[in-house]
């Protein structure tokens, strides 16, 4: 069986340096070229030391001459739509870890992928243990009446409040069918109390030495349930990297999260 061919866009950035390496690491995977915006070489080097592949600020040029199957994209949420337009072109699959996709975005994606024929996984967060705090987080939704979620992440991260968080407040007001219930004298005159999104107040932290965390934190008479994820290095969204690039060959259309390759 011939290995996925796989391009990285974003190759220089930490995320984009993990995704090279477990890439290489894998077996029935090849590394066949890396995208980024500032390139000082037409090379990079692979990190097992086995030699180098083309090194490019022009994602058209390594899409037509390296004919990979998947795409994965790490880089800032305006850079991805063009991306999406050249992978379809050439008829890529796609791999997407950028967050702050706005919903017209997501849409215009699917739209894409879908007329291509193609397959696009886009997930706010590849960590398996996240996936499953969001999984449980919609279970819990249904039982308990007031939520709120407090996401902490490193001083660079871009947006706020992040993916994660806006996913499971969609994702548990849509599984509890009803609205959240608020404290008394919420308003929204008081920024303080986080920004509402479903019906959940998210507050977001950005500090130094914090990589990426979250807490889902529910309310009822007498009790609270507390539900929480650590990041403690990037090395953990790599399992759910490769899960993904190897499932999105078999998809057509969008598949927004891990959960449901997960059969979640």
């Amino acid at each position: 069986m011939e290995p996925l061919r796989v391009v990285v866009r974003g190759a220089s950035g930490r995320m984009g340096q993990e995704v090279v390496k477990a890439v290489c690491q894998e077996p029935g995977m090849q590394l066949v070229g890396a995208v980024d915006l500032e390139v000082a070489d037409d090379s990079l080097r692979l990190p097992d030391g086995s030699g180098s592949v083309t090194f490019s600020a022009d994602l058209e040029s390594i899409l037509a001459g390296n004919k990979p199957n998947v795409l994965v994209d790490f880089t800032l949420a305006p850079a991805v739509l063009p991306a999406v337009q050249a992978a379809t072109k050439h008829g890529v699959n796609m791999v997407v870890g950028t967050t702050g996709l706005t919903p017209d975005s997501l849409s215009e994606i699917d739209q894409l992928s879908i007329a291509h024929k193609i397959g696009v996984v886009v997930a706010p967060n590849f960590a398996l243990g996240a996936v499953l705090m969001m999984h449980l987080a919609r279970i819990a939704a249904r039982y308990l009446d007031y939520a709120e979620i407090i996401e902490l992440h490193h001083e660079r991260k871009a947006d706020a409040p992040s993916g994660t968080a806006l996913t499971t407040a969609r994702e548990m007001a849509k599984a509890r069918g009803k609205p959240f219930l608020q404290p008394a004298g919420k308003s929204d005159d008081m920024p303080s109390r986080g920004q509402v999104v479903d019906g959940v107040a998210v507050h977001s932290v950005r500090l130094p030495g914090l990589l990426a965390h979250q807490e889902v934190i529910l309310g009822g008479p007498g009790q609270t349930l507390s539900i929480r994820h650590d990041t403690i290095n990037r090395e953990c969204f790599m399992p759910g990297v490769i899960l993904a690039i190897k499932e999105v060959v078999s998809q057509k259309g969008l598949v927004y999260g891990l959960d449901t390759l997960l059969g979640l």
